[in-house]
């Protein structure tokens, strides 16, 4: 799968045929494509699963591969707006001006471990630029392969842009209210050495009130083969967003607010003393792939990332008045605190060694992977302030003093893992294959908190395994059944409310299954997949009010069932393509009364993405776009007592190429929720208290990219 595409201004990809001779007779230019739905989710490939690059259309699981050329064309920017294009992914908590967390399949992603960038894990807790991504991968189902500790329901990889030979691309964009863009992507070189540099600077302008911020990126990656069979990839990124953070809405005591009388404008974070959220970060990897004898292969990956942010906000939380603080006061009134977390630094350093080939034993074709990968995560913090400020109100209209004083200790926390990998790929008759996959981890974890107190240590070792078979119905059909585990590991907070404060956990030990089957054709391709997530849960269990009062222990499962389709089908002019989710999503084995059998807050059980292209023959160049998003109801409380209703939105957009005499000029005019349609799109049950985040209102966009 993937959205709505062209053949990418950036060099990086070739456009998949047939699809892209359909497109090559509608329009007149030899070297751009007018647009059409992605480059065909059979003729994709990923290499996140751990079995080499492999076809998406031969593969026994389930995944998403999505260009940043195509994120251009459906106006997306960031990571959380992903849930535009996939049914299967939806919001988590995506707060504007904050990182972008997502749920897939009803799961929410790890940002600290669900994360990787090439293949490594790195910290997701900042502002991911993508103006030099050239794909993003999404794997979905349990991680255990993949990961040594992973949350279930996905992984999601970034992959960095490489040189790809003489590049001249500008681009200058404009979004409603007054967000402006301006990005470069330029490179050269040949078969021994290239370069390539992207950067990027907006002056970012919401039609959040009284919000404005700033976002640059600046990067270079560099590829040098010295001696033919060994290839150099070192790559450069440095990032900055400065951005104030904006909070939901709640509940008004004991009813939903209509999501009509709210203004998705109004920012609960205008206060004279409101600061951005500033998030930074820099990345510097080097790769190194050796070519052996009989096709084997040997890489070493070496990355480090650093995260410097500053997390302030004024947050609203629950009401004193009323003494409920799992909401707002029935009048529109909530208390306010001030919230300052200054000097965060987060650091993330990973080593992979792998091995790849392929040999044939017993008469029996095997591809063989097998690795080890070190990872080593750090986080460092000062102490916050956490101070009730006083009362404010849902029209955004109080104005009260800050209080920055810093009055409450954060935690540092380190991990150290090893994990070992081995992958085997059997083919046992031309028809009929065998996945056979296994990882053991080693890890180490340890918290202490910014005054020396209440310091944790533990160490765990987990093996976590993984199969699928394959069966071809036929050359364009295959069907596939997969089974795997996936590892949670976690400890009771060291705070004194705890009677079990800081003592390690049981790891976690998630199991999933799933039954698939893909068709490839001509003009239409398909699949669907039945899957079953069961996913242990932790709660905290007693008064959870005064010291000691509170004990963290295991308490039944989250089980996610559901059927996960998607079509693209292409004739002539058009390109339609379609994903949908239908999932059951329930907590069993539950201690807590009232929870057992309720579906998850803040997790729709349907979910509906369309996306077409028409390209008019009329006027060369020139194609028309659409998607709609349709989401159905979510739980806003844990015991299923309010929901939000399900809603639907209409995105719009051209797209026109105008040829010059050397190069072409790419003009994409959108709007965003063309109805302006009012609606409540997520509802996250965050620290105990239930926010509601509104549709953004209709945005216009209007952008040029030119290609020398």
């Amino acid at each position: 799968m993937t959205t709505l595409a062209q053949q990418p201004a950036s060099g990086d990809e070739a456009p998949d045929a047939p699809g892209a001779a359909v497109l090559a007779a509608a329009d007149s230019g030899p070297a751009l494509q007018t647009i059409t739905i992605t480059g065909r989710s059979g003729g994709n490939s990923s290499s996140l699963a751990g079995f080499g690059d492999v076809s998406l259309a031969r593969a026994p699981f389930s995944a998403t591969v999505i260009t940043t050329v195509q994120l251009v064309d459906a106006g997306i920017s960031g990571l959380g707006d992903l849930t535009r294009l996939d049914a299967g992914a939806t919001d988590a908590y995506n707060a504007p001006g904050y990182w972008g967390l997502m749920a897939v399949r009803g799961f929410t992603l790890d940002p600290q471990f669900n994360i990787r960038r090439d293949g490594l894990p790195i910290n997701a807790e900042t502002a991911t630029p993508l103006a030099n991504k050239r794909s993003i991968e999404l794997l979905k189902g349990t991680t255990g392969l993949q990961a040594g500790t992973s949350a279930p329901g996905g992984l999601l990889n970034l992959s960095v842009k490489r040189p790809a030979g003489h590049l001249r691309h500008a681009s200058l964009s404009w979004q409603e209210k007054d967000t402006r863009t301006a990005a470069f992507d330029i490179g050269d070189g040949d078969a021994r050495f290239g370069w390539r540099v992207n950067a990027e600077y907006a002056h970012l302008r919401p039609q959040i009130d009284d919000n404005r911020g700033h976002r640059r990126l600046l990067a270079l990656a560099v590829d040098a083969e010295p001696i033919e069979g060994t290839l150099l990839e070192a790559e450069l990124e440095y990032s900055l967003q400065s951005e104030p953070s904006t909070p939901g809405f709640s509940l008004l005591g004991p009813r939903l607010p209509d999501a009509r009388d709210i203004d998705p404008r109004t920012n609960l974070n205008n206060q004279s003393w409101q600061l951005p959220m500033v998030m930074q970060g820099r990345v510097g990897s080097l790769r190194l792939t050796q070519t052996l004898p009989q096709d084997w292969q040997f890489v070493a990956h070496a990355m480090r990332q650093r995260l410097d942010s500053d997390d302030r906000i004024a947050f609203p939380f629950g009401c004193s008045a009323e003494n409920d603080y799992t909401r707002y006061c029935s009048d529109g009134s909530f208390d306010l605190y001030d919230f300052r977390s200054d000097g965060e630094r987060r650091t993330t350093d990973a080593l992979s060694l792998s091995l790849q080939g392929r040999l044939r034993l017993a008469g029996i074709e095997h591809k063989l992977g097998m690795g080890v990968l070190h990872t080593r995560h750090r986080a460092r913090f000062n102490r916050l302030a956490y101070n009730w400020v006083g009362v404010g109100r849902i029209d955004g209209s109080v104005m009260l003093p800050g209080d920055p004083s810093l009055n409450d200790e954060n935690t540092d926390r380190a991990q150290r893992s090893t994990e070992l990998s081995l992958q085997d790929q059997l083919a046992l008759t031309q028809k009929l294959g065998l996945w056979l996959g296994v990882r053991h981890t080693r890890l180490d974890r340890r918290s202490v908190r910014t005054d020396g107190s209440n310091p944790t240590a533990y160490t765990q070792f987990f093996t976590t395994p993984w199969a699928a078979a394959t069966y071809a119905l036929s050359p364009q059909t295959l069907a596939y059944a997969s089974w795997g585990e996936g590892i949670e590991s976690t400890v009771t907070p060291n705070l004194d409310l705890y009677r079990n404060a800081g003592q390690a956990l049981p790891a976690l030990r998630s199991r999933g299954t799933e039954l698939g089957i893909k068709q490839r054709g001509d003009a239409l391709d398909w699949s669907a997949a039945l899957f079953d997530l069961r996913r242990p849960e932790w709660a905290d269990l007693g008064a959870c009010d005064l010291a000691l009062s509170c004990m963290r222990q295991a308490d039944g499962i989250s089980r996610h069932r559901g059927l996960e389709a998607e079509a693209e089908w292409r004739r002539g002019a058009w390109s339609l393509r379609g994903s949908a989710l239908l999932m059951q999503a329930r907590r069993r084995g539950s201690k807590q009364p009232g929870l057992n059998g309720q579906q998850p807050t803040n997790v729709p059980e349907r979910s509906l993405k369309l996306q077409a292209a028409y390209n008019v023959a009329a006027v060369p160049g020139l194609a028309l776009l659409g998607f709609v998003t349709h989401e159905g109801q979510r739980m806003v409380l844990p015991d299923n007592s309010i929901h939000t209703p399900g809603w639907t939105k209409v995105d719009l957009a051209l797209r026109y190429r105008q040829a010059l005499a050397k190069g072409s000029v790419v003009w994409r005019l959108g709007v965003e929720n063309a109805a302006n349609r009012r609606a409540w799109k997520e509802s996250p049950y965050q620290f105990g208290h239930a926010y509601l985040y509104p549709l953004a209102p209709r945005a216009w966009s209007l952008s040029a990219q030119i290609s020398l």
